[in-house]
């Protein structure tokens, strides 16, 4: 990770109580680093707090590098840097080419190239709606919140263009910092969620749409609940497990919820399933 103030690399750098910025060990006080929230830190006559770092203990650094916002910029609660957006935009041409042969293989070549395409966009959009979802809330709890690629989910999801077996995880939200269990339970639940209000306004949507704009909508509620379904499992590399742990009654809610609307769906346009 890069210093917001210096740009130094820093493997674990130091996390700012008041603006919520990264820093190395030269640059952690508020006074150091011009915090624009400093005036916090002066408000009390007791010593500072102790800053955090920014990642969990015994954690691993990242692999590759992690770029930061220019310094001088305040932090804002949502943000990209400019590697994420290189690895969003790989991301983004991978799930849409494992979008577009989805739509192929299910044999909807009768439809015009046009509306392909626009399957295969809400087939991303899906996806990163997702992600994003997770990085938002994340990022609204002062965690770093990054999308990166990972070399294996990439390759996975590339074989998949050409593959009858379709498997789109080119990669994930990563997230760093001191958090407890309901945070971690908040920032899981929010993927599956967006999923699940998309789903109930597509559905809702194909009872007025017709013809392409019909197969677009139940093709965007088809897939929605499918993937609210499959990250809602509590296993221990979904959401579910995380959003289990936390709180179970939410949990059921959320789980019940996506599970009655993809029942509905099949049970409407059964030939969903052929």
């Amino acid at each position: 990770m890069k210093c917001q103030y210096c740009g130094r690399d820093e493997a674990l750098p130091f996390k700012c109580p008041y603006c919520q910025g990264f820093f190395c060990a030269e640059h952690r006080l508020p006074e150091s680093h011009a915090c624009h929230e400093g005036w916090r830190a002066r408000a009390f006559s007791e010593e500072a707090p102790q800053t955090t770092r920014g990642g969990q203990r015994g954690q691993s650094p990242y692999e590759y590098t992690i770029t930061y916002k220019p310094s001088g910029l305040k932090p804002r609660r949502f943000w990209f840097s400019q590697t994420e957006i290189k690895h969003l935009a790989i991301s983004a041409l991978l799930v849409m080419g494992v979008g577009l042969s989805w739509v192929l293989l299910l044999g909807l070549t009768f439809l015009p190239l046009e509306i392909l395409f626009i399957m295969a966009f809400v087939f991303t959009f899906v996806f990163l709606s997702h992600e994003m979802a997770h990085k938002i809330v994340a990022q609204h709890y002062g965690l770093w919140a990054e999308f990166r690629l990972t070399l294996f989910g990439a390759l996975i999801t590339l074989l998949s263009i050409v593959s009858p077996f379709k498997i789109v995880s080119p990669g994930a939200v990563m997230i760093a910092g001191s958090s407890d269990r309901g945070t971690v339970g908040k920032t899981s639940i929010a993927g599956p969620l967006t999923n699940i209000i998309f789903c109930a306004v597509s559905f809702s949507l194909t009872q007025f749409l017709t013809d392409y704009f019909f197969v677009v909508a139940l093709f965007s509620a088809a897939f929605n609940a499918f993937i609210a379904v499959l990250n809602l499992i509590p296993i221990a590399i979904l959401d579910g497990k995380k959003i289990f742990d936390w709180d179970k009654i939410v949990w059921a809610a959320a789980f019940s919820s996506s599970v009655a609307l993809m029942i509905g769906i099949f049970a409407l346009y059964p030939q969903l399933l052929i």
